[in-house]
């Protein structure tokens, strides 16, 4: 059978998601649509972020706020704690202003594409994948996996990601027209499963026989890649500033980098260290450590520095309770490099 027939391609992938299905907390059986508000929650967490890293985030984000009218209704600065080492912070916000968005409009989400795009933080990916999986349109949802898989059943040249356009058209030629929420999950199965990055597993692929790559003897090559830029290198340093047992955090900027989170303070990161230029306060500043944190545009070496005593204006924080203030990842690995520094002084 040849890949251009695409009804025969998703008949085959539907019979084995029937068989391999990934049991996951947001997803309903085969053939079922699942709850909008967890599909939504989950699409949201699961960019740029592992199933296994989210699923406890998403159980927990449940428990707390059950409903989207629960979660319109939650105070900023819990749910931006909640979602502390999820990363991506803008993705906090957006959801919280979505679902007050939903909630303003009765509490119901659009179950079509364009009114679903419409919402603050939906774009193409997360309106197609709500449509399909929880309402049944036919939609050509595309994520990573999806890519991947595409690119080699078809063996596109060209690099990503100028070839995007192209694994558009050839996904929407093989996504039914019925249960293609059942289909988009497959092809999110089947790439996350089977069709990896480095090694696929071409020899369990319910698409074997379907697969130009494979074909070709070599699918790990696809999809193509254009050379990838040098990142770029910034330097800053965290303020770790100690008195009565208890550390000065501040709240950072609602918009930009890490918005609205908690942190330790810090000064500008430039191409240059900053020195002490934007310390939070006159004191005894000793360095006592530091590392790299990568983001997506940018690689941040960073140095911490400490000091007891001084006053200065923020949130003071009890050390013994660091761990609750729900420090973004890069804030709390330099809070762990300071608290210990200081433990050992």
């Amino acid at each position: 059978m040849s890949v251009d027939s695409g009804a025969g391609a998703a008949a085959i992938l539907l019979a084995w998601y029937d068989r391999h299905a990934r049991t996951l907390p947001w997803r309903a059986a085969p053939g079922s649509t699942a709850d909008p508000y967890a599909v939504w929650l989950s699409e949201i967490m699961l960019q740029q972020t592992t199933v296994a890293a989210v699923t406890p985030y998403f159980q927990a984000f449940l428990r707390r706020w059950p409903t989207i009218d629960a979660l319109a209704a939650a105070d900023d600065a819990d749910v931006m704690a909640a979602w502390a080492g999820l990363g991506y912070y803008a993705r906090a916000r957006n959801l919280l202003a979505c679902a007050r968005a939903v909630a303003a409009a009765g509490g119901a989400f659009p179950d079509e594409e364009t009114g679903l795009r419409a919402l603050p933080g939906i774009g193409a990916y997360t309106a197609a994948a709500v449509a399909a999986i929880a309402f049944g349109r036919r939609a050509v949802v595309i994520d990573g996996n999806v890519e991947r898989v595409v690119s080699r059943l078809f063996a596109v040249e060209t690099p990503l990601p100028a070839a995007r356009p192209e694994i558009a058209r050839l996904a929407d030629r093989i996504t039914p027209t019925a249960r293609t929420g059942d289909f988009a999950q497959a092809m999110m199965d089947l790439g996350a499963t089977i069709c990896t990055p480095r090694s696929p597993a071409c020899g369990v692929c319910p698409l074997i026989g379907e697969c130009a790559a494979r074909a070709g003897g070599a699918p790990e090559t696809y999809p193509r890649k254009a050379a990838k830029t040098a990142r770029p290198v910034r330097q800053g340093t965290m303020f770790w500033l100690e008195r009565n047992d208890r550390v000065l955090l501040v709240r950072r900027p609602s918009s930009g980098l890490l918005g609205g989170m908690r942190a330790l303070p810090t000064g500008p990161w430039l191409a240059e260290p900053p020195g002490l230029a934007d310390a939070p306060a006159a004191a005894d500043w000793r360095e006592v450590g530091g590392g790299r944190h990568v983001f997506t545009h940018f690689a941040l070496d960073y140095r911490v520095v400490a000091a007891h005593g001084a006053d200065a204006d923020g949130e003071w924080w009890p050390i013994d309770a660091i761990e609750d203030a729900g420090l973004p990842t890069l804030f709390a690995r330099a809070a762990a490099i300071g608290r210990a520094a200081m433990v050992a002084a």
